[in-house]
């Protein structure tokens, strides 16, 4: 290792997005949006390279996400090699596809822990945002799971439209048996940055879901953790990106391309190097793509001389190319950035009520089709 990452640690969390294909076509995901374009899916031999290589070095915790990581039909061979690796493993799932016999092939196979996705408390919602008949059978696969009692979190990512009902969420989590609910407010990249002002919640709704929130918290502390994250515009200072630069996590892309974060390759001027090409300890240690952020050397003003910069590192890179089309600009979510404008007119934009409110276009559903014309258009994140 050469001095320049002298202190860098292994990558602790490996996320193994295995695939870009989902048949749901949900308006805030997080996969690229030029997710169209991803060919080449690594085949089994490459995932278990990865597997191998990343414990060697350190991880200790494995994620399999996608897309829709069931579409693989490699799944349980992957889990195995996880399991038996050492890794706590973790399954991201949209539901579709856990029948009765995957569980149970997942749970032998050494399978930790599921997180099962919803999109909201109601059928007619829930099918709306993910543009799929999927509610009732998120119901069934979530008994399923509890009947193999495997650890589960239900994530139901929050935003503008289902904000309002997250009581009802919280109560169908303690429903179903969950251990933990992951109320994510949705944080704008990829999809979510395309449908931004459809999806942005005002402050009213905001402070009365985390008043809500925090109430389920002390009268149901013994029965479910509940975890609620504001939406970075709605901050002051960013949070550190990832946790750091290249410091704790690692995703492979289903092509092999090795990232800093799942939204990393939007970003101009990186190389991200293939783990078909380069070992993960190469990819880790020395590549440009994961050193480009690392430390504090890449800063600008006003980053470079602020006495926090420690405490968030600069920020989140990717919200930076986005709004300052600079990713070595400061975080505009910063007040100290100067495109902190950007931000506020954002969120004052999300106080009018949306009945009043004049939106450029209508929500654009995560599909195929959508993802060539964005692409054809120059959308990039």
């Amino acid at each position: 290792m050469d001095n320049a990452t002298d202190s860098v640690g292994p990558p602790l969390w490996l996320l193994c997005e295995l695939t870009y294909r989902c048949p749901l076509h949900c308006v805030f995901c997080y996969n690229p949006v030029n997710f169209n374009s991803v060919e080449n899916e690594l085949d089994t031999e490459g995932w278990l390279r990865v597997l191998n290589q990343s414990r060697e070095l350190g991880s200790v915790q494995c994620g399999f996400s996608g897309g829709e990581p069931l579409l693989r039909d490699d799944l349980e061979i992957l889990v195995t090699e996880a399991h038996q690796l050492g890794f706590y493993t973790n399954l991201l799932t949209s539901g579709v596809g856990l029948t009765e016999a995957r569980t149970t092939a997942l749970k032998e196979a050494g399978l930790d822990h599921i997180q099962l996705s919803f999109q909201d408390s109601t059928k007619e919602l829930n099918d709306f945002l993910s543009h799929t008949k999927t509610f009732d059978l998120k119901h069934k696969v979530a008994r399923i799971i509890a009947d193999h009692e495997i650890p589960m979190v239900l994530n139901c990512v929050i935003h503008r439209l289902n904000i309002d009902y997250i009581e009802n969420i919280i109560e169908m989590a303690i429903e179903l048996g969950a251990e933990c609910l992951e109320l994510a407010n949705t944080q704008f990249y990829s999809w979510a940055k395309v449908n931004q002002e459809h999806l942005l919640p005002s402050k009213e709704q905001l402070v009365r879901a985390e008043k809500i929130t925090n109430e389920y918290r002390d009268k149901y502390s013994d029965k479910i953790r509940i975890i609620f994250v504001v939406p970075d515009y709605y901050e002051t200072r960013p949070k550190k990106c990832m946790n750091g630069w290249g410091n704790v996590f690692l995703t492979i892309s289903p092509d092999g391309t090795a990232l800093p974060c799942h939204t990393a390759s939007m970003l101009p001027g990186a190389a991200f190097p293939s783990v078909n090409d380069h070992s993960i300890e190469d990819i880790w240690y020395h590549s440009e793509g994961f050193n480009r952020f690392r430390g504090d050397a890449w800063m600008k003003e006003p980053c470079r001389s602020c006495p926090e910069k420690e405490n968030d590192l600069g920020g989140c890179r990717c919200q930076a190319y986005m709004l300052a089309g600079d990713p070595a600009a400061a975080d505009p979510v910063c007040d100290k950035s100067s495109e902190h404008g950007k931000v506020q007119q954002a969120v004052e934009k999300a106080q009018i009520p949306a009945e009043q409110q004049k939106t450029e276009h209508p929500l654009v559903f995560r599909d195929a089709k959508s993802s060539q014309k964005l692409e054809e258009d120059g959308v990039v994140f």
